[in-house]
């Protein structure tokens, strides 16, 4: 049974606080972004740059899709 009391006190978040949740989920694309381009680079030094090269570029390409949201997401609250 449902109390329906309940469901309009359902707090709304500011702008803020749903740019801090928003960090916190692009921060782990970060994260892989930069794992991607590590074991790239390592796999670059231990095998070649055509068996790293590509980890390397998929790292980049991550961070670059994250520096994108962010930015997008600036413009939005503005």
């Amino acid at each position: 049974m449902k109390k329906r009391g309940i469901m309009n006190k359902k707090r709304k978040l500011t702008p803020a606080e749903e740019f801090d949740i928003m960090k916190l989920v692009l921060d782990k694309f970060l994260w892989l972004g930069t794992l991607l381009a590590g074991w790239g680079l390592y796999l670059t030094i231990d095998q070649g740059p055509q068996e790293g090269g590509w980890y390397i570029l998929a790292g980049g390409a991550i961070m670059l899709v994250f520096a994108w949201l962010i930015i997008q997401e600036f413009e939005h609250l503005r």
